[in-house]
């Protein structure tokens, strides 16, 4: 069952004087909170049908949302299968850890000629450390993807951002189903270690760093 838009009037305009998001917004918003929750499986088809229906929107609606989703790459559109929640294989995993190493990387160098510590970077590590405590694994999955972000941030380069943050969802919808063998606490103290090891020598680090987490959700996916 797709997840439901909030009330927001159906396919109507906002009244004058009170601007909101657009209403294929909200669709695509909730529909990325049920799919990066789980709600939604890898594989799991979304017709505008059904979406118009569930959301009292139009098909036009829909179909604008769905763009959305698949600019971000959550959901994958087949000729004759429409449209369903993306499931990344192995050498889509493996790519994706590429573009990411690039851009994080990227990101890094600037933050160290620059001569800087990401502002955010301490709050998260705890926020991540808060989490792994806590045993839930969206919150860590959340707070892990909070460490890195304050990192690339901190570059102060929109673009180099926004491309990381389309990534960062895809990373987020795979591990959401995939869980790596980390021992208590032991993403913390690993993601500790890696941001100064970064802040120091980028180049190196991340490309460690991201190898190394492949090669942990790659053990973890076979292993589930």
């Amino acid at each position: 069952m797709l997840p439901p838009s909030p009330p927001r009037g159906a396919d109507s305009p906002p009244r004058r004087g009170t601007p909101g998001p657009r209403t294929a917004d909200v669709v695509a918003d909730a529909l990325r909170d049920g799919i990066l929750s789980g709600e939604l499986a890898p594989g799991t088809p979304l017709r505008e049908e059904e979406l118009s229906a569930t959301h009292g929107v139009s098909r036009h609606t829909a179909r604008t949302a769905l763009a959305t989703l698949t600019a971000e790459r959550l959901v994958t559109a087949e000729p004759y299968r429409g449209v369903r929640v993306s499931l990344l294989d192995d050498a889509a995993l493996v790519a994706l850890q590429q573009l990411r190493c690039a851009l994080e990387t990227e990101a890094l160098r600037i933050v160290r000629d620059r001569g800087i510590r990401p502002p955010n970077v301490d709050a998260a590590l705890d926020a991540l450390a808060a989490a792994e405590a806590s045993g839930n694994w969206p919150a860590t999955l959340d707070a892990h993807a909070r460490v890195h972000r304050a990192l690339v941030d901190a570059a102060d380069s929109p673009r180099i951002a926004e491309e990381y943050r389309r990534l960062d969802s895809e990373m987020h919808l795979l591990l959401t189903h995939v869980r790596p063998a980390y021992g208590a606490g032991a993403l913390t103290t690993e993601h500790r270690a890696y941001v100064e090891a970064a802040l120091a020598d980028p180049e190196h680090a991340v490309r460690a760093h991201l190898e190394h987490s492949t090669r942990m959700i790659l053990e973890g996916r076979r292993g589930s």
